[in-house]
């Protein structure tokens, strides 16, 4: 990652970005930090603890009667991974996908269930024995079963409701859907989160991954309202852009022709060659709005010593006025896999998969997918204002 190495450098390129700058009303600056991330208005840098172990790993021990079978089963016996987060009453809820092996192989061809653990100190963390969101025997189940629910995403509103977006896998078509909850423990699933635009022009097309924008208020991340839409990222191998009045309702930006339009796509010659796909809920600052996004690496035309299907993390700046506008995106990733836990598992390339972020104590805490298989966490100081 490049480093800026003088006070005088730091605020030359300061000088020349401040021409590109949105200033909403709430606002988070930069820490004052040693080292300098890529980019000024980037969150970070962010960094594992000092001998980084994965915060959660499967567990062939937990239990619990699944409703699609009508049988115990081992819920989190073959992974852990790709997690959101949320603070709950001073303290930090992390929803993670589990998977139950159906002894397969193949990725993707086994039962997700969403699980819950909770740490007082960012450090230590208690996972919950049973799944606190599943397939059920409701009106969902023609698209969670038997594949699950995958990838969540969670945010709140400023009534402290609860928004988790995540993926619905009927083994068929992956599709973004919608929950809300106004404590982590009852939900209401809306279904797809496109089922009814334009009769479902969008139902049956692969569609995952939604990051709905916030803000920091009081010290709590908040869904964000802009120009009186809230807004999500979405999508992969594209990221497309969505809006709502209600946190519920969605419809898709399009362009004039009736169809998505596209404000984030790979490169070739960088990190995000092959795919990129929306991270955790992006944050509102007086630069704009900060996408973390996931990023795949096509080594023939992207970055050859990476390797193939890699996944790393960027960010991307987009207008906090207009949202679809990009400002400008990192063109190294923040972070990648290095680690062995990150490098091997169900997903051997390696995988960096951010999809969960909070402030606590006065630090972001960013939380990650390992290979398909384990959750990792890396932290950054924020000086909020």
């Amino acid at each position: 990652m490049m480093r800026l190495k003088t006070v005088t450098a730091a605020l030359f390129f300061l000088s020349l970005f401040v021409c590109c700058r949105d200033t909403p009303t709430d606002s988070v600056k930069p820490a004052n930090r040693a080292e300098l991330v890529e980019k000024p208005w980037m969150l970070g840098p962010f960094e594992r603890p000092e001998n980084a172990q994965p915060i959660i790993r499967s567990n062939s021990s937990s239990v619990f009667k699944d409703p699609m079978s009508g049988k115990e089963v081992a819920w989190q016996s073959m992974a852990t991974f790709n997690p959101a987060a949320i603070v709950k009453n001073n303290q930090i809820h992390v929803l993670y996908r589990a998977e139950q092996d159906r002894h397969t192989d193949s990725i993707g061809g086994h039962t997700s269930r969403i699980g819950l653990a909770i740490s007082d100190d960012g450090i230590n963390y208690q996972t919950k024995k049973e799944p606190i969101f599943y397939p059920d025997d409701d009106d969902q189940k023609k698209y969670e079963w038997i594949g699950g629910t995958e990838d969540p995403r969670i945010v709140q509103n400023e009534d402290g409701k609860y928004i988790l977006t995540y993926t619905q896998w009927n083994g068929d078509v992956p599709r973004l859907a919608l929950a809300t909850s106004p404590d982590l423990k009852k939900w209401t699933k809306h279904g797809p989160i496109f089922e009814e635009y334009k009769e479902g022009k969008y139902n049956h097309r692969e569609t995952k991954s939604g990051a709905i924008v916030t803000k920091l208020k009081d010290g709590t991340l908040v869904a964000a309202k802009i120009n009186g839409k809230y807004y999500m990222y979405y999508g992969v191998p594209h990221i497309w852009l969505a809006s709502s009045s209600d946190l519920i309702d969605w419809e898709p930006v399009e362009n004039y022709e009736g169809n998505l339009a596209p404000v984030l796509s790979p490169r070739p010659g960088y990190f995000d060659s092959w795919l990129v796909e929306a991270g955790p809920p992006p944050v509102l600052t007086e630069d704009g709005i900060v996408v973390l996004y996931n990023a795949g690496n096509s080594s023939n035309i992207g970055v050859k010593n990476l390797g193939n299907r890699v996944y790393t993390s960027g960010q991307a700046l987009f207008s906090s006025k207009e949202p679809w506008k990009l400002l400008d995106r990192s063109d190294t990733p923040f972070l990648k896999p290095e680690l062995p836990f990150e490098k091997s598992g169900q997903y051997k390339d390696g995988t960096t998969f951010v999809e969960g972020l909070v402030f606590f104590n006065t630090k972001w805490y960013l939380y990650y997918g390992t290979a398909d298989s384990m959750v990792g966490v890396a932290t950054a100081d924020a000086d909020v204002k």
